[in-house]
């Protein structure tokens, strides 16, 4: 069976204002370029729980070319994400029916999933943040983006 840890992150400036998110994958097991991918988007005149949701589901759908039944741990910044995913009036799906409602049939597509949140002496927090914050930056002047987070970057995640 494929392995394969999750990590994301998320963040929103002025909440509801500029936000940005991130992610990265690593197949376990796997070495090189191939074993890791990854990407970072931001909105304008977004929310906060829009961003962690938005970074949870790129995240799982960025996990398309894998096996339905892959085994995946997520590991995620957000620490109130994990239970309002199991909140059907949360606060998170009041506020972000959309979005709240794209991640919960993301997380579905996955049975064999594993929510961990990351612990804040995770090394990975910084490359994350510093990706989501790229995010939120660029939507600034770009608008609603995503984008591949290079190759050479990657191999420098601490993960």
């Amino acid at each position: 069976m494929v392995a394969v840890t999750l990590w994301i992150a998320s963040l929103c400036r002025q909440d509801p204002s500029y936000g940005g998110w991130s992610y990265v994958r690593r197949i376990e097991g796997e070495t090189g370029a191939a074993a890791i991918k990854g990407a970072a988007g931001g909105e304008r005149r977004t929310t906060g729980a829009k961003m962690s949701l938005t970074a949870l589901t790129e995240a799982l759908e960025g996990l398309s070319d894998l096996p339905a039944d892959a085994a995946v741990t997520l590991r995620f910044s957000d620490l109130e994400l994990a239970g309002q995913l199991v909140a059907p009036d949360g606060e998170y799906a009041t506020t972000e029916p959309d979005a709240w409602a794209a991640a919960r049939a993301a997380v579905a597509a996955r049975p064999v999933l594993e929510m961990v949140p990351a612990s804040a002496g995770d090394g990975t927090n910084g490359f994350l943040a510093a990706w989501a914050e790229f995010g939120l930056d660029t939507s600034k002047s770009r608008g609603s983006f995503k984008a591949a987070i290079p190759k050479p970057n990657l191999m420098k995640f601490p993960g």
